[in-house]
């Protein structure tokens, strides 16, 4: 290997991989020097994830070479390119939940000398060292998804990984979040590390990064070694092939209707047992979108899971269309018109073991009957309507879903929820971790719906699509909703003090 090469913390080379009916990467390559934040950019499906994941060993290309440090590699498992130094943080986490954030941390990597207190004090120590706030003994399963993805960063880290791969780490992080991840990331690149950066969010990648490769239908397609030198309409040019801002105007003001989600002194405990939601008052109406705004962990989570029926209340009342519900399971919510898109997609919202015909019809699959047995050929025909409405890539109808990339995944929820043709619309995160065209897609369904007539309770830790397509905002802080705001009309300062506990009187 010539010299010049040996200068490359990572070099992907000539990257081929195939699966059933999918053409992941074709070519691909990806070059990152060490001490550099490197964007890896693309669509979804063009082939990001795929690269990584040969580079983590949880692949192996069927064509091309990989090269960490200067040698050669030929991972054949996540565990040698953990031994060669990669460290890898996904977009779907990989934690186990019923294992405290020290235990997922150092799990199969914890000194064996080290009492169980002792390795919750390194953890602390590490987590206070970077300002990945997490408590140690506290079990996953009780965090939100922002603390949940801060412990994947720390997991990471834990290896003392030289290269380390962040497959869209923002995506449920706050902006003041995101920027002080901005600055650990730069932290460690000064320590001569090397990171791997895949976002949709390209403001952040400007912010960030020092040099970018753009992928398309699994081909290099550019390699910027200076992101000084390109604004954020060039980067979305070469990921698209065409000039796109990847979300939508503000919707026109339109007509509001009648009442079709209420919410009447709610108070709800959160998983730990302490109060999570603390006397919420709430309606929307049909052909409006109400935005929730809040730093990740204010009561986000358990107010979508109060209003889906997958929480019960301490107290209060939960109504949709003027129906009580509050004791009602959540499949006869959907019946009466409540569509509910979660923030977990494979965790909660699909079943990634599944085909993605069963994922297609298990809201609906009453009638997809014939008789009493299911019928195959009305499974497979509403799902190629689904697919086809929606825009999902996929491979094989009776694959696993697990193989679809992520904005395929939240594409085919989507339309799931949207085929009962609901009359209120819970949508959390869901355009977390979309690309450009993604967004604007999922964005574009939601601001559909509201047309139609829809109410739509969007919940967001994404200010910037709150503010563009909401026609009110409420504030969330610890568990109540501590202010509404016209979007149209309110500077970001304000909303700022509401989501930090302050806002104006």
């Amino acid at each position: 290997m010539a010299s010049s090469d040996a200068d490359y913390a990572v070099w992907l080379r000539g990257i081929d991989k195939q699966f059933p009916g999918v053409i992941a990467c074709a070519g691909a390559d990806l070059r990152v020097r060490p001490g550099t934040i490197h964007a890896l950019l693309g669509e979804n499906g063009a082939g990001k994830t795929t690269m990584v994941n040969v580079l983590a060993g949880v692949y192996r290309p069927d064509v091309g070479e990989v090269w960490v440090s200067g040698r050669r590699r030929f991972f054949q498992s996540p565990a040698d390119a953990i031994q060669a130094g990669v460290g890898m943080v996904y977009q779907e986490f990989r934690l186990v939940p019923t294992l405290t954030v020290a235990e997922n941390i150092v799990l199969g990597a914890a000194p064996r000398l080290l009492r169980g207190s002792e390795i919750e004090q390194r953890v602390a120590e590490l987590s206070a060292t970077y300002g990945l706030a997490a408590d140690p003994a506290r079990p996953v399963w009780q965090l939100s998804m922002g603390e949940r993805q801060r412990v994947e960063i720390l997991k990471a880290l834990w290896r003392n990984a030289s290269v380390l791969v962040m497959d869209e780490p923002t995506a449920v992080l706050t902006p003041g979040e995101a920027a002080e991840l901005g600055s650990t990331l730069q932290a460690m690149a000064s320590e001569g590390r090397s990171v791997i950066y895949i976002s949709h969010k390209l403001d952040q990648v400007v912010a960030f990064c020092d040099e970018a490769t753009v992928l398309r239908r699994g081909k290099t397609v550019a390699t910027v070694d200076n992101l000084d030198d390109v604004d954020l309409h060039e980067l979305a040019e070469m990921m698209v092939g065409s000039s796109q801002s990847g979300a939508l105007g503000r919707p026109p003001p339109g007509e509001t209707g009648h009442e079709v989600l209420r919410l009447q002194g709610i108070h709800a405990v959160g998983d730990r047992g302490l109060p999570a939601l603390t006397d919420i008052d709430l309606t929307v109406r049909s052909g409006e979108i109400v935005g929730i705004v809040g730093v990740s962990g204010n009561g986000q989570k358990e107010l979508a899971e109060v209003i889906s029926g997958l929480r019960p209340p301490a107290e209060g009342q939960v109504a949709v269309k003027g129906q009580d519900v509050t004791e009602a399971s959540p499949s006869d919510r959907y019946r009466l018109g409540l569509a509910y898109v979660p923030e977990d997609r494979l965790g909660m919202g699909l079943a990634p073991k599944m085909s993605v015909v069963d994922n297609s019809v298990v809201r609906s699959y009453r009638s997809q009957r014939r008789g009493v047995f299911l019928s195959m050929s009305r499974c497979l025909e509403f799902c190629r309507g689904l697919v086809e409405r929606f825009g999902v890539r996929v491979g094989r109808l009776n694959d696993p879903i697990a193989g679809l990339s992520g904005g395929n995944l939240q594409r085919l929820l989507l339309g799931r929820e949207l085929a009962g043709q609901p009359s209120v619309l819970v949508a959390a995160q869901p355009s977390r971790g979309l690309d450009v065209q993604g967004v604007a897609a999922i964005q574009g369904h939601l601001v559909d719906q509201r047309a139609g007539g829809v109410g739509v309770l969007l919940i967001s830790e994404d200010l910037d699509e709150l503010l563009a397509l909401s026609d009110r905002l409420l504030v969330m802080f610890e568990g109540r909703i501590v202010g509404e705001y016209g979007p149209d009309v309110t500077p970001r300062t304000i909303l700022g003090a509401a989501m930090s506990g302050n806002p104006p009187t």
